[in-house]
């Protein structure tokens, strides 16, 4: 008993920074000074609710000397697409809505900037029906071997 003097204190264990202190500016620059190991990284894309993102290579692409790029859709479809929508009266937010895609994706599609998705494709196909059958059959174009027969596309 005798540490339990009055003017006396025992620390069992001094508690930590919190995170949001240790993430700070302040505490970074302080263990730099010190010469701890900082690790600091960037979230990519956090706040971003990003459903299709680019499955090709890209870094192959980046290692590239060659003039290399992704396929965009075609203008034919992107016109094909937008005369369907329109034979249906409805509109680009009306379609993404009904395939659950923001209305960006479908005007990129019509403008022709988009990289083709075949989930994409195949839920304007079936969201505008037969009339927008072309779509389908301009990427199976590209993915399918040669020699094969095309005539169920027309």
């Amino acid at each position: 008993m005798a540490e339990s003097d009055w003017d006396t204190v025992t620390v069992l264990r001094k508690k930590g920074p919190t995170a949001a202190q240790a993430k700070s500016k302040q505490a970074i620059i302080a263990a730099q000074r010190k010469g701890d190991d900082v690790e600091t990284s960037k979230k990519w894309a956090a706040g971003q609710n990003k459903q299709h993102t680019i499955t090709k290579n890209t870094a192959k692409l980046d290692r590239e000397t060659e003039e290399l790029h992704h396929d965009r859709v075609s203008l034919e479809v992107g016109k094909v697409i937008q005369q369907s929508r329109q034979a249906t009266a409805m509109t680009q937010k009306d379609l993404a809505t009904k395939i659950n895609e923001k209305p960006q994706v479908i005007a990129d599609y019509e403008s022709g900037k988009a990289i083709p998705s075949n989930q994409v494709m195949g839920k304007i196909e079936r969201t505008l029906g037969k009339l927008c059958n072309i779509i389908t059959c301009n990427v199976q174009a590209c993915t399918r071997p040669r020699g094969e027969e095309r005539a169920m596309c027309l």
